[in-house]
């Protein structure tokens, strides 16, 4: 009896220490060399990912066991969807089944509560959900996230939209979709960085089948028609089925997936896949040509047919071939003798494993993230393949080492778009009667003929109504008419300055605005321009002062030094010529030769002023003295014309030079008020804050430059030319001209209207129609003056090139005459 209770109690000891080396993750190997552990998995089994990672599991195991000679036992439990369901099959998993390590489960909110189990227990868990918060597997050692980040495929997304020229994309995600804020950010800032943006944000609660009626059609009446569509897939399923009987699946319409639900397309059936005719998907990428994956799809077709009959698609997706390549890793690193839990899980996180969905490995707990995407597109009774996206290096047909990446989408096929159409949709719609844009137009404008709004009332003083004009209302009339489609639209005053004008575009309380508005690049964080409809440029403009202030020596004016010394010269030439022939038939010419010089030079110049000669001997000297007097004639009727000119017409000039001579002299200069450039001035031109002086109104630009409160006024050139010409008499533009902006209109940025008026605009420009409207509005304000030009012209001395033909005309007389005489008196002799 003593042996016998002495052989139980040895037995119970056994019995105790093997429980607690089980216990402790630590089994006996010695009695079966070949058993290497329990692997516990939790499905949903009611899902299609859950059923192709059950029937994976089941092969990775069979190909292990065939492959290692080892035995390992796999468990796996049905959690049907529902977080509760699956942290009791954890705990089952663990304290019943004695598993060293768990699979799954799919979704965050199952895996929150089964890693909450399983650290309690030290037992690895293998989260398949899309995304882990870092903090979770910060806060348990033993969670890892082992399903790829698929931010990646945001920047995929992007680069469709950048390569198709979309400008503004509408996401739909899951309300309860734990992942959605790191995807919306990750897919704003890849937009931002191709120059798009988000337009909308619709959040889709799950079986409200009313909400996604009504968010639906607010998006069919919006502008944007661009939908990137991130839900799960029943959610999906019932979007695009709605949105087809809503007529959103059509053309113009452009709609993109992502994952999961872009994966699981192979699934669907035939009224499935008719809902979503030109589609365009963004799908993990499986490297289906190898070998290994080949024999897994073979595997996997056999058994999933059989098991699962009702399926219409047994291929498998994405997530079989990760839940194969996780239960292969996962079994490697508990075939390694005396497995510890601790063990186990350091083994995982140091494997290296060639898998059907590529490489595995794992850093901080974190499996690798996927950098290569496939791009699909509905069509027919299943999808074609596109090409593929890979990270940094773009699209391209296939996936090679020689293969060619391309930054366009013009490496992949050609697109079946909704509606059957070819050409790639413009994704925008214009506005409707039923919702017309609402155009901002200021009333503080300084200069009421690029944009005036007036208030008018009927005749008993009620319903106010707006009518709005000037230069920029007709050019924005004119640009829309060379729209290709109808733009509606109305007109709505805004009472404050033009920084909160273009701020109400961004609050969207404004669809555009129209008016004087500075392209500025402060501005450019609230919104967009068009192409700038005026000269750009930033003006001086100063008062003017008389030209002739010394008048004492005005009377050498009218002619040129040249022509003064040219006049003088063929005078006395003309006049030693006459003496030279007289002087033998005028006594008077005879005589000391002082009183020849002097009597030369007095015959010379006395024809200028007088035509009363007396009598000439020698036809020689008449024929010298007829073309000279006439010579004479035009040159004494060109100074008196000239002369008369000069005194009576104004000659003015700018007060000031440059603005380095307002400097020097710290004179005070204007601008508008509350205007940028105030500050240009200051930081750019380098005026002190105290020399620089704002006036609330264009009425009061005149009286300060005309009072010398200001000795500069500094304007936009588009206003300087419009206060010119009401004031050309009084002041005048001088100095350079500054490089600033000049004005356009102001739309949402990312606005797909935006590059059809800008090009709208440039056709305006180039007809001819921009400039007719802005000298049309310059001529009502035009002065009376002489033309400038003219002004400018009157204002030159006559130099020599005016009258050199009778100059040479008289000179060669008087020479030929000269020759004669000398020639005869040669001959006489």
């Amino acid at each position: 009896m003593d042996n016998f209770s002495a052989f139980l109690s040895f037995m119970a000891f056994v019995l105790l220490l093997k429980q607690i080396l089980i216990v402790d993750g630590i089994s006996d190997t010695t009695k079966d060399d070949g058993f290497i552990g329990i692997l516990g998995a939790i499905v949903d089994n009611s899902s299609r990912i859950g059923k192709e990672e059950s029937i994976a599991m089941q092969i990775a195991v069979e190909d292990f066991i065939n492959t290692s000679n080892q035995r390992l036992d796999l468990k796996i439990r049905n959690s049907q969807g529902d977080p509760l369901q699956a942290a009791l099959a954890a705990r089952s998993l663990i304290n019943t089944d004695q598993v060293q390590a768990i699979l799954g489960p799919q979704t965050w909110e199952e895996v929150s509560l089964v890693a909450e189990i399983g650290s309690k227990s030290h037992i690895p868990i293998m989260s398949l959900a899309d995304a882990t918060p870092e903090w979770a597997t910060e806060l348990c050692t033993f969670l890892v996230q082992a399903s790829p980040n698929k931010l990646k495929q945001m920047e995929a997304i992007a680069a469709i939209v950048q390569s198709w020229e979309w400008r503004q994309v509408t996401i739909i995600y899951e309300d309860t979709d734990f992942s959605a804020p790191a995807v919306l950010s990750h897919l704003s800032n890849a937009l931002k960085e191709v120059g798009a943006q988000i337009s909308h944000y619709v959040a889709i609660e799950p079986f409200a089948s009313s909400s996604l009626s009504e968010e639906l059609e607010g998006l069919k009446i919006s502008q944007n028609r661009v939908f990137v569509v991130h839900l799960s897939l029943p959610l999906a399923v019932e979007l695009f089925e709605k949105a087809k009987i809503m007529n959103m699946v059509e053309k113009d319409y452009v709609w993109i997936i992502t994952d999961p639900f872009a994966s699981l397309v192979h699934s669907f059936n035939a009224s499935i896949i008719s809902s979503m005719q030109g589609i365009v998907g963004v799908k993990s990428y499986i490297p289906e040509n190898e070998s290994h994956f080949q024999d897994f799809r073979y595997k996997f077709r056999q058994r999933f047919s059989s098991e699962h009959p009702e399926e219409v698609n047994h291929e498998p997706s994405i997530f079989a071939a990760q839940a194969y390549d996780l239960t292969w890793t996962v079994a490697l690193a508990m075939s390694k003798k005396r497995q510890g839990r601790q063990q186990i899980i350091s083994n995982i996180l140091q494997s290296d494993v060639d898998g059907l969905s590529g490489k595995i490995n794992f850093t901080d707990q974190t499996i690798a993230p996927a950098h290569t995407f496939q791009i699909i597109n509905m069509k027919g009774e299943s999808y074609r393949e596109l090409g593929f996206w890979s990270d940094g290096r773009g699209f391209s047909e296939t996936i090679g080492e020689s293969d060619t990446f391309k930054s366009s989408t013009n490496a992949l096929g050609q697109v079946f778009w909704p509606g059957g159409i070819q050409g790639t949709p413009k994704g925008w719609s214009p506005p409707t009667s039923a919702n017309p844009l609402k155009i901002g137009v200021p009333t503080r404008a300084s200069f009421k003929q690029y944009v005036e709004v007036e208030m008018e009332k009927d005749h008993l003083g009620n319903n106010i109504s707006f009518s709005y004009k000037g230069l920029a209302i007709d050019i924005f009339k004119a640009t829309l008419d060379e729209l290709p489609f109808d733009l509606p639209y109305y007109f709505s005053p805004f009472h404050g300055t033009f920084d909160a004008l273009v701020e109400q575009i961004h609050l969207k309380n404004f669809d555009a605005a129209v008016g004087s508005i500075s392209i500025l690049a402060n501005r450019y964080q609230h919104a967009e321009f068009t192409a700038p409809y005026t000269e750009s440029g930033l003006v001086m403009i100063v008062p003017v002062r008389s030209r002739t202030r010394e008048k004492a020596w005005l009377f050498i004016k009218p002619f040129t030094n040249a022509m003064w010394v040219l006049i003088g010269a063929t005078s006395i030439y003309n006049g030693f010529v006459i003496w030279l022939i007289e002087r033998n038939h005028c006594p008077e010419l005879k005589g000391s030769i002082s009183n020849q010089v002097g009597t030369l030079i007095w015959l010379a110049f006395s024809t200028l002023f007088s035509l009363n000669r007396n009598k000439l001997n020698s036809n020689l000297s008449r024929i010298t003295m007829v073309v000279w007097l006439f010579m004479a004639l035009v040159i004494t009727q060109t100074y008196t014309a000239k002369l008369a000119s000069l005194l009576t017409l104004p000659q003015l000039e700018p007060t000031v030079v440059d603005v380095f001579a307002l400097q020097n002299s710290n004179a005070t200069v204007g601008c508008a008020g509350a205007s940028y450039i105030s500050k240009y001035l200051e930081e750019v031109l380098h005026f002190r804050h105290n020399n620089i002086k704002s006036f609330s109104g264009a009425d009061e630009y005149a009286p300060a430059l005309r009072s010398q409160e200001v000795a500069a006024l500094f304007l936009n050139l588009p206003l300087a030319k419009v206060f010119l010409a009401e004031n050309c008499k009084s002041f005048t533009m001088t100095g350079p001209t500054y490089n600033v902006a000049g004005f356009g209109f102001a739309f949402p940025r990312g606005s797909q209207l935006l590059p059809s008026v800008t090009e709208a605009m440039l056709k305006v420009s180039e007809k001819g129609t921009l400039q007719d409207l802005e000298q049309k509005m310059l001529a009502s304000q035009k002065c009376m003056d002489m033309d400038p030009e003219e002004d400018e012209r009157l204002s030159l001395s006559v130099s020599p090139s005016y009258l050199w033909v009778l100059f040479v005309f008289t000179g060669g007389t008087s020479s030929m005459a000269l020759a004669i005489y000398i020639f005869r008196a040669y001959n006489s002799m």
